[in-house]
């Protein structure tokens, strides 16, 4: 026991001396201006941009308690941990394996997903329920994001929906679009609370959208199933699809969601045009 209260306070040492290295600008928060009482980040901005209480965060310097692994991948990402630093602060928490599980390799799409997606009329894509894009045909790249232009690992889509100006434009309901993805994470990390790649996203990108922080903050969850979503495309204009997420009880993690237009509607035209501009244009994804 007195060996696991000296890792806590090791622990609390630790990033009490991490946190006052760095400055507000190194986490994209403004300098203010006023003299700020101490070097480096205070608490509350810490715990803000990890999204966790002050007193939680407060109580993990004091040593008194200990933190999950969700909390300790956003302390992580806040206080900008190389992977020497991680394994250090995974160690004092009596929590190695968060360390190489962050290591862990993106999973790969299944071949027989694989093999309908590319068998499908309508833009398609493969995903987990935390939204990395596994696989893609050339409709969806030329509807949304050639998703093959991003590092696999980050390769997300929450990620680009709100780091990526394109997909900003993209959709005119941007923030009922954002704010829906975010519920359907919170869900997700409901379900899988000591999940290290889902907990670096969401402590990645509080650091790096003020309304993905507000947003994550709340208490709204969904379920994704199925919506309608409007498109503003920079060559066909206009489109309204339906989408539908469809699962395989054989393969929970992995959902194939396809977009489709209302027969005969101007939305099913424009996906036509969009099918025959995509093939004129090879630079689409495979």
């Amino acid at each position: 026991m007195s060996n696991r209260n000296e890792d806590r306070n090791e622990l609390g040492a630790f990033l009490r001396a991490r946190r006052s290295e760095l400055s507000p600008s190194d986490v994209d928060l403004p300098e203010g201006g006023t003299q700020r009482r101490v070097a480096g980040l205070r608490r509350e901005e810490v715990a803000q941009l990890a999204a966790i209480s002050i007193d939680y965060y407060t109580r993990l310097e004091q040593g008194r308690i200990q933190p999950s692994a969700p909390v300790l991948a956003s302390l992580a990402r806040v206080l900008r941990l190389d992977d020497d630093q991680r394994t250090y602060m995974n160690e004092l928490a009596g929590n190695p394996a968060a360390a190489r599980s962050r290591r862990r390799a993106p999973q790969k799409v299944k071949p027989y997903l694989e093999r309908i997606l590319h068998r499908v009329g309508a833009p398609a894509i493969v995903m987990t329920p935390t939204h990395d894009v596994l696989a893609w045909n050339p409709l969806a790249a030329a509807l949304m994001v050639d998703f093959g232009e991003f590092p696999e690992r980050e390769r997300n889509f929450v990620r680009l929906l709100f780091t990526d100006p394109r997909l900003r434009s993209l959709y005119p309901e941007w923030e009922e679009l954002a704010r829906a993805v975010v519920s359907y994470l919170r869900m997700e990390a409901a379900r899988k609370p000591d999940d290290p790649r889902l907990a670096e996203l969401v402590g990645d990108l509080s650091i790096r959208d003020a309304q993905f922080r507000q947003w994550w903050a709340g208490t709204h969850v969904a379920e994704k199933r199925r919506g309608t979503r409007r498109y503003n495309h920079p060559v066909v204009g206009e489109i309204t699809l339906d989408w539908d997420a469809l699962t395989s009880d054989a393969e929970p993690d992995q959902q194939l969601i396809v977009y489709t237009a209302e027969p005969g509607s101007r939305s099913e035209q424009a996906l036509r045009e969009l099918a025959a501009w995509a093939a004129a244009n090879s630079g689409a994804s495979r």
